[in-house]
């Protein structure tokens, strides 16, 4: 079976594999993603006057894509652990679209990206907010989580145009 060499993740048998980072530098590295949970207008409302029973959906939802950056590589099979310096998370209140807009940034010194860490951090707030607000609204639409631009390594930069 032939594989494209481009997806690394695949031995020349086509098995899965975990790359081997271990001669490449260490250098900073960052990424930043974003998504988007929409709500009806009751659920925004909830949110935004903290009227959720569960607790205040922001701050929960903010530190749940903390952890979830942290657990990246127990839940994504093929992921290096690494060592991560920084996690940040900010999610923000969007009336016009009726969304809860989250972005997070991660960062390390090592030998492999963050990407897959701050695509993580993305879908684990979203999840909470869904989470959070089952209760009130079943029909959310978590969207378009996405890398909007990572810096370092071989690869170089990358910045999403949109």
């Amino acid at each position: 079976m032939a594989i494209e060499q481009d997806f690394t993740h695949f031995d020349e048998r086509g098995g899965a594999r975990m790359v081997n980072v271990g001669g490449k530098p260490e250098t900073e590295r960052t990424a930043v993603a974003a998504g988007s949970v929409l709500v009806n207008e009751r659920t925004f409302e909830l949110i935004r006057t903290g009227g959720v029973k569960k607790g205040d959906v922001l701050t929960v939802a903010q530190l749940a894509g903390i952890m979830g950056a942290k657990r990246t590589p127990e839940l994504i099979p093929l992921c290096h652990p690494i060592p991560l310096t920084g996690v940040e998370l900010e999610l923000r209140l969007d009336g016009t679209r009726q969304a809860v807009d989250i972005t997070a940034t991660t960062r390390c010194t090592g030998a492999t990206g963050v990407e897959m860490e701050a695509l993580t951090a993305v879908a684990a707030a979203a999840l909470t907010v869904y989470d959070m607000c089952k209760a009130v609204q079943r029909d959310m639409v978590i969207e378009n989580i996405r890398l909007l631009k990572k810096s370092g390594g071989q690869s170089g930069d990358f910045v999403r145009e949109e």
